[in-house]
């Protein structure tokens, strides 16, 4: 079991049952899964993008990424039908508290002038997206290896009702959350 996720047992749900009041543990919010996603709009154009993407995100997720295709042509965007345009890894259980761990306390702090994260990007049910721009935050990544920055979102799914139980989640699993404006 991964440092957070004992933290998590035997720290960060005895808080939320005394702050929240609810009755048992199992009434407690808890991280469900992470969803990474990245969007390759250049793979219309070169179809090897999608490959040097899949590979770098299976790198940083620990797990192969499942490819995504184009639902239908769209001539604005000079796109055709059923060609791949992204890609998505869904972490559970031990990878996703592993990656965490990672991302909170390695990741992060990589970012230049990092002031925390936003608090508006909740949804409306407990879930929470994150919008990273470049992949270079991450250690697995070889910067010798990048041919270009490429962007990702992150987002937490959590059991949580509603905005405010989401919040307290993630701030006790260690997301740190702008101060101030």
């Amino acid at each position: 079991m991964t440092q957070l996720k004992e933290k998590f047992d035997k720290e960060i749900v005895p808080k939320l049952i005394k702050s929240r009041g609810y009755k048992n543990r199992l009434q407690a919010p808890r991280l469900v899964k992470m969803v990474l996603n990245r969007g390759v709009g250049e793979a219309r154009e070169n179809e090897k993008a999608i490959d040097v993407s899949a590979a770098e995100l299976a790198a940083i997720a620990g797990q192969k990424p499942l490819v995504t295709k184009s639902k239908k042509a769209i001539s604005a965007f000079k796109l055709k039908g059923n060609i791949p345009i992204g890609l998505k890894v869904t972490l559970r259980g031990d990878r996703m508290y592993e990656f965490l761990n990672k991302f909170i306390n390695i990741c992060l702090p990589r970012i230049r002038d990092f002031k925390g994260v936003s608090l508006k990007s909740f949804d409306g049910r407990g879930n929470y997206t994150l919008g990273i721009r470049e992949q270079l935050i991450f250690p697995e990544v070889d910067y010798e290896k990048v041919d270009r920055a490429r962007g990702m979102d992150i987002t937490f799914v959590t059991s949580a009702e509603t905005n405010d139980e989401a919040r307290e989640l993630l701030e006790l699993l260690g997301l740190p959350f702008r101060t101030g404006v």
